[in-house]
């Protein structure tokens, strides 16, 4: 373990009433603090040697703001295909929270952008979105996230426009396709006319945004105002960030949450379930159905046993899914079950934000996840496919290395009420 975090991370709270885009979420993240050298480290890492960042004060309907430009250094730079951003990105040195929260914000573009060009995800070629000014921005703002450490991310409602739009496709109109479905499940108006809310702003803020409302209460550390490219009479074209400590009143400092925020230390997503009632199948063949579900994309997948008409047992096939996920994993439903009908509803899952680090059984390494809120450890627990492959190495039982591997855990600090080390994404 290399770092330990002992300080509470964050609270953000981003102002996108009047639209949002990746240079106005860089303009605010440099306005707050964030440091311009940094992020121009954290691109070089990505795209080196191509942009460069440079930060300007302007006036937006006479209000101050901070425009960050980024300038292209060489000439001829491709439109890249997502295959080719998520390369780059994986094998870049950068930080792991800066590169899970930038490769997660393409995937949801190119998942986006798959469903509304009926192509697979990965034969995705991004137009706007892929150009080297947005993987810039993209990298940048989740560079600037962490560099202010911001853990906590809450959004007010989205400005996405009206009116038309020129796009390489041809003219679009506002909000073009991939902001619309980007804002599936978020609160949303009009707020003017144009473009305002880009897919690459939508992205970030549908990706990286722990959940949405007004300004939270919050003990204020710091804010920033950062600007849009056009100056719109009447209406600042700027983002506003607010950073800060959560309140907590006495009764939160003893683990009971009476502001009604007690989201807003977990992962909150609006999500979908899709059901469907099976009693024709083969069971030997659902395990192959979960794990192709998985597979695709569902955050998860489970069989519930029920008993239907005429006192047949059956199961409720269940695939929690991302709202622009969800078309792909029905189709595939229908396509590996003998179901002719899928059923969908909306939830919202809160969940403790976690992250994986590795531990040494017998000189094999064993992933362990670790789940945390707060700034500290609250459940450990052994990956077991991680474990299972270790097990297959040392020729020993999985639940001895299961046991194994808990008990290192312990050993190298990992209990409830510890802070949490430095992590990295799913194994």
């Amino acid at each position: 373990m290399s770092r330990i975090v002992s300080e509470p991370e964050v609270l953000a709270w981003l102002d996108i009433t009047a639209g949002v885009s990746g240079d106005m979420l860089l303009g605010a993240l440099v306005d707050a603090g964030a440091g311009i050298q940094v992020l121009q480290d954290r691109v070089d890492a990505v795209l080196p040697g191509t942009v460069r960042l440079t930060r300007r004060e302007v006036l937006r309907a006479g209000t101050r703001a901070t425009k960050v430009d980024v300038e292209l250094l060489v000439p001829d730079q491709p439109h890249r295909a997502w295959s080719e951003i998520r390369g780059l990105l994986e094998r870049s040195e950068l930080p792991p929270t800066t590169r899970d929260r930038a490769l997660r914000t393409f995937e949801r573009l190119a998942h986006v952008e798959a469903g509304i060009h009926a192509v697979p995800a990965d034969e995705v070629h991004f137009h706007e979105v892929g150009a080297w000014d947005s993987v810039a921005d993209v990298v940048a703002v989740c560079a600037g996230l962490e560099d202010l450490g911001v853990g906590a991310l809450v959004v007010s409602p989205v400005a996405l426009g009206s009116g038309s739009v020129r796009s390489a496709h041809g003219r679009l109109p506002v909000p073009v396709p991939a902001v619309l479905a980007l804002a599936t499940g978020w609160a949303v108006h009009e707020g003017g006319l144009g473009e305002l809310a880009t897919p690459t702003g939508m992205a970030l803020v549908a990706t990286l945004a722990t959940a949405q409302g007004p300004l939270p209460a919050m003990t204020v550390t710091g804010s920033g105002v950062g600007a849009g490219s056009r100056d719109t009479e009447g209406r600042p074209n700027v983002v506003r960030i607010v950073l800060g400590a959560t309140v907590r009143s006495g009764d939160q400092a003893r683990g009971r949450h009476t502001s009604g925020l007690a989201e807003l230390d977990l992962e909150v997503r609006d999500l979908v379930v899709l059901e469907a009632n099976v009693d024709d199948l083969d069971p030997r063949v659902w395990p192959t159905v979960l794990d192709a579900l998985l597979t695709a994309g569902a955050a998860d997948a489970w069989l519930v046993p029920i008993l239907m008409k005429k006192g047949r047992p059956a199961h409720t096939l269940c695939v929690l899914a991302d709202p622009a996920e969800a078309g792909a994993l029905r189709d595939l439903v229908l396509h590996l079950t003998s179901t002719i009908g899928v059923r969908e509803t909306p939830v919202r899952r809160s969940a403790l934000a976690r992250g994986w680090v590795d531990v040494a059984v017998e000189g094999m390494d064993v992933a362990v996840k670790v789940a945390h809120r707060g700034g500290r450890v609250a459940k450990v627990t052994p990956e077991f496919s991680s474990a299972a492959l270790a097990a297959s190495g040392l020729a020993c039982p999985v639940h001895d290395v299961l046991t194994l591997a808990a008990a290192a855990a312990v050993e190298a600090g990992l209990t409830p009420g510890a802070p949490v080390p430095a992590l990295r994404d799913r194994p």
